[in-house]
């Protein structure tokens, strides 16, 4: 025998001893909810029996979802509750946003006007309600939503019994829309598609407007487009209202606002009674609510009306309302201004 043939049997035997695992590439175990917590094993029970699913199926597909620690993480800040208006203006009026968001009227006038019309809004608020939320398309999440719902329902106590809901209604949703589950990416809090609804909010309001059987809301401008449109209305949209007004205070206002509030509690009248004037021809009974806009060098105030309350309805903050308005207000100056730049579609 050769000292080559030795060496190399010196290394088959080496190879051969080796321990298993240093010879084959470690199994990936991803973690998993355990199914028979009994939280977990309660909310099977219930759905299965309140929608006639299978049971075997839908246990076989909450298998497939993985905690999400960060999505916890995400849920305790918020950009909305803890960034002053200042900043949160700034991050959503930028000019590529507006830039895009004047493009992409002009791309798809027709289907965007025909639709906005037909449901009295102006076009450009739901322009900017993508723009807010994905960038008109380019950013609809980085999770999937079976993973952030069960990790919401099962490891957030503080709205549990929401997230539960909503995973309900995504079990449901899948079967109805024939959706692969476990592919559905979306936000941290599991709202999917291009307009960011929620699973109640997508089998609700989503719209199939093109009859071809399907509500495709990451695909189809016209079906996203109606959906958002059909979102207002049922919130009850005033076609041809005001949507958000400035102010001047009295040099004391007598005043006092609760940041959290967005229901319609006060009037014209009643807060002019306050020191607070409405730059705007609304009458003095129209129902209002006084907004924070606060500046870097100091408190400022808006006032906003029905459909100013709608847009809350998509999420629930004054700030984000007030971005969807400010956006909508500069696409449509930069789309009669002529001056639209060309934004290459993703």
């Amino acid at each position: 025998m050769t000292s080559s043939q030795r060496i190399c049997l010196a290394i088959l035997a080496l190879l051969l001893a080796a321990p298993l695992s240093a010879r084959h590439k470690p199994v990936q175990h991803h973690p998993q909810f355990d199914l028979k917590r009994p939280e977990i094993a309660a909310f099977v029970k219930d759905v299965v029996e309140r929608n006639q699913l299978k049971k075997k199926q839908v246990l076989a597909l909450l298998r497939e979802a993985e905690p999400q620690p960060k999505i916890i993480e995400a849920m305790t800040r918020p950009a909305e509750k803890v960034t002053p208006w200042w900043e949160y203006h700034d991050r959503f009026l930028t000019e590529e946003r507006i830039s895009q968001g004047a493009q992409f009227y002009v791309e798809h006038r027709e289907s965007l006007e025909r639709i906005a019309s037909a449901r009295g809004i102006p076009p450009q608020y739901l322009v900017a309600i993508m723009g807010v939320e994905t960038k008109y398309g380019r950013v609809t999440g980085h999770y999937r939503v079976l993973d952030a719902l069960m990790t919401l329902s099962f490891d957030y106590p503080p709205r549990s019994d929401y997230f539960r809901g909503e995973l309900e209604q995504f079990l449901l949703l899948y079967r109805e829309e024939h959706l692969d589950p476990v592919k559905v990416i979306g936000s941290y809090a599991g709202a999917m598609g291009v307009p960011q609804f929620m699973p109640s909010s997508y089998r609700q309001f989503a719209v199939d407007a093109n009859a071809d059987q399907q509500r495709d809301m990451w695909n189809d401008w016209d079906d996203i487009l109606a959906s958002i449109a059909n979102y207002f209305v049922e919130h009850g949209w005033e076609a041809g209202g005001p949507v958000l007004a400035e102010t001047k205070l009295d040099p004391e206002p007598k005043f006092q606002i609760d940041t959290r509030n967005l229901e319609l509690n006060e009037t014209v009248d009643s807060l002019s009674a306050q020191g607070v004037v409405i730059l705007g021809d609304e009458t003095g009974a129209t129902p209002v609510v006084l907004v924070s806009a606060e500046q870097q060098d100091g408190p400022a105030y808006r006032v906003g009306f029905k459909n100013f309350y709608v847009i809350t309805r998509y999420n629930r903050s004054a700030r984000y309302a007030m971005a969807v308005h400010d956006l909508a207000a500069a696409i449509i100056q930069r789309v009669n201004s002529g001056q639209t730049l060309e934004a290459a579609r993703p």
